[in-house]
C-alpha cells in the first residue's frame, strides 16, 4: 500500500474513519469528496491508498483477512497445527474479527435490496480466501504418495468460498449467546470438507446434516 505524506493517515486510519461515518450518518457517503470534507483527511491523502469508495468497500474485508492471519501466525504454536486445525482457526479467528465489527457488517451485507449487490464487496476476500485455501490443500497434497489420493485444488479453494458464504449468512442469522451456534457450524462445516477430502467415514457429514436440519426447522 502507497504512503500519504501525512504520516498521521494511512489506509487503516480512512478505513476507520469510513465504517464510523457509516454507522454514524446511518448510510454511506455520496462522493469521496463528501466524505474526505467530513472526516477532515484531504482528497489526494484518500486517493494515496484507495481509487474509489468501491474500492474501499472491498479493501475493507481484505483487512478483515489480513489482521485474521498477522493474528494467526502471532501464535508460535499456529505453524505446528494440521491443515484441518489451520483452517478451524482462519475460520474462528475471521469470526471474531467478524463480530469486534458486526455493526457495520451487517449494514454493510444489508446495503441494496439484491443480495448479488452486496456480494460484489467480497470480490477482493473471495480471491484470499481460495487462496488460502489453495495453500493448505497444495501442502497436504505433497504429503500424499499417490496421485490418486491427491485432492483437486479447485474444487477445495471453491468449496472454502462457498463455506465462508454459508457460514457468513449463518453469522449474520446467529442470535444465541456469544454466536456459540457459529462456533458449532464452523467445526462441523470444516471437520466435514476435511473428512470429505480425506475420504473418511461419512459420520461427520450426517452430523452436520442434521445439524443444519435442526438449525432450519428453527428458523421456520
Amino acid at each position: 500500500m502507497a504512503k500519504s505524506k501525512n504520516k498521521d493517515i494511512t489506509g487503516q486510519a480512512i478505513i476507520s474513519k469510513y465504517m464510523n461515518y457509516v454507522l454514524e450518518n446511518d448510510g454511506y457517503p455520496k462522493s469521496v469528496y463528501k466524505f474526505c470534507t467530513n472526516v477532515n483527511v484531504k482528497e489526494e491523502e484518500f486517493y494515496t491508498f484507495f481509487g474509489s469508495l468501491e474500492s474501499l468497500d472491498k479493501a475493507i474485508w481484505s483487512a478483515f483477512f489480513t489482521t485474521t492471519i498477522d493474528v494467526m501466525n502471532n501464535n508460535k504454536e499456529y505453524g505446528s497445527f494440521s491443515n484441518r486445525n489451520k483452517f478451524l482457526t482462519f475460520f474462528f479467528t475471521f469470526f471474531e474479527m467478524l463480530t469486534l465489527n458486526r455493526s457495520y457488517v451487517l449494514f454493510a451485507l444489508k446495503r441494496y435490496d439484491m443480495p448479488f449487490e452486496n456480494l460484489k464487496q467480497l470480490k477482493n476476500l473471495r480471491d484470499h480466501i481460495k487462496g488460502f485455501a489453495s495453500e493448505l490443500i497444495e501442502e497436504d497434497n505433497d504429503e500424499k504418495l499417490f496421485k490418486i489420493a491427491k485432492s483437486p485444488v479447485k474444487l477445495f479453494s471453491e468449496g472454502a468460498w462457498l463455506q465462508f458464504l454459508f457460514l457468513l449468512k449463518f453469522w449474520v442469522d446467529d442470535e444465541s449467546i456469544g454466536f456459540e451456534k457459529t462456533d458449532v457450524a464452523i467445526e462441523k462445516s470444516v471437520n466435514t470438507a476435511f473428512d470429505l477430502f480425506d475420504n473418511t467415514p461419512l459420520n461427520n457429514v450426517i452430523d452436520f446434516g442434521k445439524f443444519l436440519w435442526k438449525e432450519k426447522t428453527m428458523w421456520n
